[in-house]
């Protein structure tokens, strides 16, 4: 069987960020091993450019190896950024006691709801805003995220 994959890219490198997060809400990973993960996000964003731990996949798939949305890379599912699978892993940043990390990777998301003024169901390179501008799921998960910081910071207050 012939690989689409060219030469000398190892597929078994790709950090999926989305999944990882789900594998952190289904219980699957330990606290140094969510700590390592996350340390793993911040970095694969420095290195990718893109502006958060919303980045669902590092380094992307090669140009032309998927049809559609995601044939460029960081296009859609292919290295975009998506606010959906990021407010999970802020989410499981709280519930497991990573609040500094959490508020602070927070941060990008909320920043570029406000300049874009909706919920963008997804960004690409440089920002960029893409899909729907009222996307739920972007909404939700944010939501989540404030109100399990604000309970900790309030449970903390007292």
């Amino acid at each position: 069987m012939h690989s689409r994959l060219p030469k000398g890219f190892d597929e078994n490198q790709i950090h999926y960020h989305g999944g990882t997060a789900i594998a952190i809400e289904a219980g699957l990973l330990k606290r140094n091993e969510i700590k390592t993960v996350n340390r793993q996000m911040l970095e694969n964003v420095r290195l990718s450019g893109m502006p958060s731990i919303g980045l669902t996949l590092y380094p992307t798939y090669p140009a032309g190896f998927f049809k559609g949305w995601m044939a460029e890379p960081y296009h859609y599912q292919n290295g975009g950024d998506w606010t959906w699978f990021g407010g999970r892993m802020i989410q499981q940043l709280v519930r497991n006691r990573f609040y500094q990390e959490a508020y602070d990777e927070l941060g990008p998301m909320i920043d570029r709801v406000v300049k874009n003024k909706g919920f963008y169901e997804w960004y690409g390179k440089n920002d960029v805003p893409s899909g729907s501008g009222k996307f739920k799921g972007s909404a939700g998960v944010l939501s989540k995220a404030i109100a399990l910081l604000r309970q900790w910071a309030a449970e903390t207050a007292e």
